[in-house]
């Protein structure tokens, strides 16, 4: 149990050192604008899942962009991670973001039709 937390724990590190980079080093113009959301760690280190958004809806060119800047995040990251293995960082598009969005918006077109409703009704 106590690995799962030591995972957990590695992983929240790892999402924090990749948005410093990702923000601060990465001149890539693809990956402007690209928020680091999280990071799940495979349990052997072998891998990890970095996931990203993107407010401009550009996601598929932030990821190639994520993509081709991997091996320079991942030699930065062993630097500043003291880890026997280093993951092979998968960038995979984090689309609870946008969700959310869309469910705040028709939360908010539910509440306005109501309120028309009930205005009609009074």
């Amino acid at each position: 149990m106590a690995n799962f937390a030591r995972t957990d724990r590695v992983a929240q590190q790892m999402q924090r050192e990749i948005a410093e980079l990702v923000r601060l080093e990465i001149n890539d113009p693809r990956v402007r604008l690209v928020t680091i959301t999280g990071v799940e760690v495979a349990g052997d280190y072998s891998h990890a899942k970095v996931f990203f958004t993107r407010l401009d809806g550009k996601h598929a060119e932030a990821q190639k962009g994520l993509d081709r800047a991997s091996g320079f995040l991942r030699s930065q990251l062993s630097r500043s991670l003291k880890l026997r293995i280093m993951p092979q960082l998968h960038f995979v598009y984090d689309v609870s973001v946008e969700r959310g969005s869309q469910l705040s918006q028709l939360i908010d077109q539910a509440v306005a039709s109501d309120k028309q409703h009930t205005d009609k009704s009074e």
